[in-house]
This record gives C-alpha cells, sequence and structure tokens, in this order.
C-alpha cells in the first residue's frame, strides 16, 4: 500500500465520503480511513434519519435506488395543531447511500482502509503531515481531513475542535410497520416527513415520523439536555423511555411494529461553529459541527462541507502552486459560511426560540403559519429576520430575552 498520499481522510461519512468523492475525480492521490469492517460498513454508523431533498441528490448526483420514499409534502405538529407545506423531499436508505458514496469514489481511484481507526496526527516541525491509526500504523499526506463527528481526535488534538457538551444533542429512531398513516385525528403522513414539537414527547426537541412506504415510516425522537429539557422533562425517562412513551400512547402506533434490525441511534452538536482549519488541516461534516440547527437535516450540510473541503485543497495542491498553510486553506471557511451553513446565527436564534417555546406557544405557531402565508416559514427558516420577527408576538419578549441572556 502506498504511504504517501495528496490527502488522507478520516472517516467515511456522507463529508468524509463525498470529500473523497470529489478528489479522486480530479485525479488527486486520496485514501479514507474508516473504523468499521468492510462486510459490516455502515452497520455501526448507520445513525441517520437520511432525510433529504431533490437538490442535494441532483448536485452530488445521488442514484435514486439508495432512496426509499419520495416524499411530497412536510408536515409540522403541536400537541393540538399541525401544518402542511408542499415541499419534495427523499427518505434515504442511510446504509446504501453510504455504500454508494464509498464504491462510487473507488471507481474514481480512492483508497478505502477499513478497520483503521484514526488516533493521532503525525506532527513535523508543528504541522500535521499524516495520521496515527491503529495504534502505531502511519499513512502520510500533504493534507489531512477529520470526518470523524463529534469524536475528533484529530482535530482535538490540533485545538480545532470547539465542540460544547452543553450542545449535543442525541437521538433513536425506530422503523416501524403496521402504523396508521392517515389517522383522522392527525394530518395525512402519506408521502410527508413530519416533526412534531411537543416537550411531553421529546422536552427541548423535537420527535418525527418519516413515511418510508405502505404503512412504514422512521419515527424517533431526539433532544439538547437545555433548559426545557430541564424544565419539561423526567429525571428518570432516557431518550430510549421517551419514544416508547410516544409510540404507547399516540393512536397511530396502535397496532404497529419495530422491523427487525432497523434501529439507529446518532448524536451532534447544536451550536456555531469555530475554528475550522489550520495549517494543513480542515475538519468537515459534524466535527465542525455541521447538521442543520433548526430541524436537524445533515446529509446536504455534510456533503456540501466535504465539497467545501475539496475546493480548498484542490485550490492549494493543483499544480503545485500553493502550500497548503491556514492562509490558504482560509477559503474552506469562506465556502463554508456561503455555501454550507449561510444565515448560522439567524438559524440558530430561531433553533433557540423554538426548543425554550413552551407547547401552547407552538401550538400558536402552528395555527399562525397556517394564517400567513406559504413563503413566510420559508424565509424564516432560510434566516430571514423580518420573517422571524413576524412569527414572534408581544408575548415572545420574555423567551427572546431568555435566548439573548444565554447567548
Amino acid at each position: 500500500m502506498n504511504e504517501d498520499y495528496d490527502v488522507v481522510i478520516a472517516g467515511a461519512g456522507p463529508a468524509g465520503a463525498q470529500c473523497a468523492r470529489d478528489l479522486a475525480s480530479r485525479g488527486y492521490d486520496v485514501v479514507v480511513l474508516e473504523t468499521e469492517a468492510a462486510d459490516e460498513f455502515p452497520k455501526q454508523s448507520n445513525k441517520s434519519t437520511a432525510g433529504t431533498f431533490p437538490s442535494m441528490m441532483a448536485s452530488f448526483g445521488i442514484p435514486d435506488d439508495v432512496v426509499q420514499q419520495f416524499t411530497k409534502t412536510v408536515v409540522l405538529e403541536s400537541p393540538n395543531e399541525y401544518y402542511v407545506r408542499e415541499q419534495p423531499g427523499a427518505v434515504l436508505d442511510f446504509a446504501k447511500f453510504k455504500q454508494y458514496l464509498v464504491e462510487d469514489g473507488q471507481k474514481d481511484g480512492a483508497e478505502y482502509r477499513f478497520e483503521s481507526r484514526a488516533t493521532a496526527p503525525i506532527m513535523e516541525n508543528g504541522e500535521p503531515v499524516g495520521v496515527t491509526y491503529n495504534g502505531d500504523e502511519e499513512v502520510y499526506a500533504d493534507i489531512v481531513i477529520d470526518a470523524t463527528g463529534p469524536a475528533a481526535p484529530l482535530a482535538k488534538k490540533l485545538g480545532v475542535s470547539e465542540l460544547e457538551r452543553e450542545n449535543h444533542a442525541i437521538g433513536i429512531e425506530f422503523e416501524l410497520e403496521g402504523i396508521d398513516i392517515d389517522h383522522p385525528d392527525f394530518a395525512d403522513l402519506h408521502d410527508a416527513m413530519m416533526l412534531r414539537l411537543d416537550h411531553d414527547i421529546a422536552p427541548g426537541g423535537y420527535s418525527w415520523i418519516f413515511h418510508t412506504g405502505g404503512d412504514t415510516a422512521k419515527v424517533g425522537v431526539c433532544y439538547i439536555q437545555n433548559e426545557s429539557h430541564q424544565e419539561h422533562g423526567r429525571s428518570d425517562f432516557s431518550i430510549d423511555d421517551y419514544l416508547h412513551y410516544w409510540l404507547e400512547t399516540d393512536p397511530r402506533f396502535a397496532d404497529a411494529e419495530r422491523i427487525e434490525g432497523r434501529q439507529h441511534r446518532g448524536s451532534a452538536h447544536i451550536q456555531p461553529p469555530g475554528k475550522m482549519h489550520t495549517d494543513r488541516f480542515m475538519a468537515i461534516g459534524d466535527t465542525v459541527p455541521t447538521v442543520d440547527p433548526l430541524w436537524g437535516e445533515g446529509i446536504h450540510t455534510c456533503m456540501k462541507s466535504g465539497r467545501a473541503a475539496a475546493t480548498a485543497a484542490d485550490r492549494c495542491l493543483k499544480h503545485g502552486r500553493q502550500s497548503p498553510t491556514a492562509a490558504n486553506l482560509e477559503v474552506y471557511d469562506t465556502l463554508w459560511h456561503r455555501d454550507v451553513a449561510p444565515n448560522i446565527d439567524s438559524r440558530l436564534l430561531m433553533t433557540h426560540l423554538l426548543y425554550l417555546a413552551s407547547n401552547e406557544r407552538y401550538d400558536k405557531l402552528m395555527a399562525d403559519l397556517n394564517r400567513y402565508d406559504e413563503e413566510t416559514l420559508a424565509k424564516a427558516n432560510n434566516g430571514d429576520k423580518r420573517a422571524i420577527m413576524k412569527l414572534l408576538g408581544f408575548g415572545d419578549l420574555s423567551l427572546i430575552w431568555k435566548v439573548l441572556r444565554d447567548k
């Protein structure tokens, strides 16, 4: 095996695998270190609900055969109300999706080393020049990229990771069959991705039902252990308990059964990005973090993160023109803020307002959304301050003060 590459990437998730695809397609020697075994991949890292949108599929050339169900609407629920918006989407089989990214990159020459756990950067003259993995094995490269997610073994040792424990979100999901997809007391969830704001089920977060065809769906819960979780949560409940409680109390699940082997757990950080690169090094995907703070969609943002890093690497390595110093890799940060997560501060503000609001306020939000034009939510979702203010009222002043005080 070659031990000297243009780029070494730790982690074969959507960000790492997409970065490898882009680099390999441009003719660079790239190697990806992945902890899982090749014959099991991605059994241990099958952690995403994998709801995404046609823009991601088109931008990255993703084939339809990794899609479980194409959806037509997005539904927002509160304890007593709901809002339906026409919005095409796609619920992916996350395992097949990850396998496709790896195999497609391999066709262009990307090398994958499975059962290879990255542990530390190899340093020379204060700069990373490679990666130590599996204890004492080494691989060298001009540029090192950490795409391992919150574990961030390389980023942490280089002082790049700034993930904060209080911003750590956790989630669990079951795939179920026998669901009443069109129950008379709720919105019709055929071909829909539904997100529910309800502190009784997900204190400090949200729950979801993503239709995957027939009477099947992905059903899950996630939350941050924030002020709302402390106020509304139950001290004797784990995240598993909240999901089981929802399944036991929601009539849509009265006859539902779990599909064997289809359980997923995941985590991410909901916070602004900090430092993302240094000399010869970039952190991508959820190492940064990159998940959408408002609705938790991470596939598209992680893919764009991987592409931004590949563009920055190409800019330095092409024709050997520029050394990959921190200054020359600065373009990665520029592309991240422009293409991956524009208006991140406004979206984080809206996220905090949502998570800290009461169930009664969630009901009012759904009523407001049904009253306003369809563009209001879209603009607010993109961080438009005027649209956000349109959704707020005099009664929200104490909530706004809470968020500003915490910031």
